[in-house]
């Protein structure tokens, strides 16, 4: 059994130490984390073409036997792709792309055991074959979604949906961002944030032949749309696709909060201010109080995790793709994947 050491007092890194175990959840990859209003959470991931789902009682202290969501023939995982996963007070919704370019949903009502399959997203069949997307809900009961799509032109787009509270189907795809230069970044995941009336939405751009973030905001629940923002002062010329493409949240006073990877360096930027520089690394996400962001990034083989107001990095394992959640106030959950299995570790 490894251990690492950190002691977290509110989402400051301290000199102090507690020893804490890293456990197994189960054999698989691509872990997504989510917290209902009841508390109780959810750790989803891919393992070949199954979808399995472990859930905790008891604030991530204990998770039971993984579940199977369900089985998708040719299901993408790898890479940021990989089931996705939202919870809000009725339902939590799983959703799973396919090689064939379709997005397959599955539901479950709080309290049940079992998912339900619920059909296809995508209202163009095999429009989202890069497999790509990101899901969100507010606590209302009301899902949010958005993916790559190659509809127009056969070209990568950011393209959305919605599902309210009141309709079992999701509303008719928009494409919500076009790419003056042809198409967006073809392989970089989108990331999508809800706060009340507030769905913000990240993509990595290819504009003039650089790659760099942009941001999307809507104040009416995704009726529309704001112009795209870019993220930073900097930009990225590159021949190629990084496939990494950041995590994004909504602060204090609707503020966009996001953290991304620019040439190997991870920054944090918030609307309207400069980027804030925190290390080296990439697949970074958010995490933490909205007045106190917390990153985890991965730094060659190590993951680690940075309070934004001390600038101090500290070690959560070894492995990839590194996914967090505020369990309590002064907890958090980590699951990452590490050589074909998804640990955990609550700190």
């Amino acid at each position: 059994m490894a251990f690492f050491i950190l002691l977290v007092t509110g989402f400051t890194a301290q000199a102090n130490v507690i020893l804490t175990d890293v456990y197994t959840v189960g054999k698989g990859k691509q872990p997504q984390i989510s917290v209902d209003n009841a508390g109780i959470v959810r750790v989803v991931y891919g393992l070949d073409d199954k979808v399995l789902c472990a859930t905790s009682t008891d604030h991530a202290k204990t998770f039971g036997n993984p579940v199977l969501v369900a089985q998708v023939p040719g299901m993408h995982l790898g890479m940021g792709r990989g089931p996705q996963l939202a919870s809000s007070g009725r339902w939590s919704i799983v959703t799973v792309m396919d090689q064939a370019g379709d997005i397959h949903w599955f539901k479950q009502s709080s309290g049940a055991a079992k998912w339900q399959a619920m059909g296809i997203i995508n209202d163009m069949k095999g429009s989202a074959p890069e497999g790509m997307m990101a899901i969100g809900a507010d606590n209302k009961d009301n899902f949010y979604a958005v993916w790559l799509d190659v509809r127009i032109g056969k070209r990568n787009q950011i393209c959305f949906s919605s599902l309210s509270a009141k309709s079992g189907k999701w509303a008719a795809n928009r494409i919500i961002y076009q790419s003056p230069d042809m198409h967006v970044c073809e392989c970089c995941k989108p990331s999508i944030a809800v706060a009340g009336n507030t769905v913000a939405v990240m993509f990595r751009n290819w504009i003039n032949g650089s790659r760099d973030l942009y941001t999307l905001k809507s104040v009416n629940g995704g009726q529309s749309f704001l112009a795209a923002q870019k993220m930073g002062l900097g930009t990225w010329k590159l021949d190629g696709c990084p496939m990494d493409g950041g995590d994004i949240r909504i602060g204090a006073k609707n503020q966009v909060q996001t953290t991304w990877q620019r040439k190997g360096e991870i920054y944090f930027a918030q609307d309207g201010d400069p980027e804030v520089y925190i290390g080296k690394g990439k697949t970074c996400s958010l995490t933490g109080k909205v007045e106190q962001p917390v990153i985890t990034y991965k730094d060659r083989d190590t993951l680690k995790m940075m309070a934004l107001s001390t600038k101090k990095a500290s070690v959560i394992g070894e492995g990839d793709f590194a996914k967090s959640v505020q369990i309590t106030k002064d907890r958090f959950l980590f699951v990452w994947e590490q050589a074909g299995q998804i640990r955990s570790r609550l700190l």
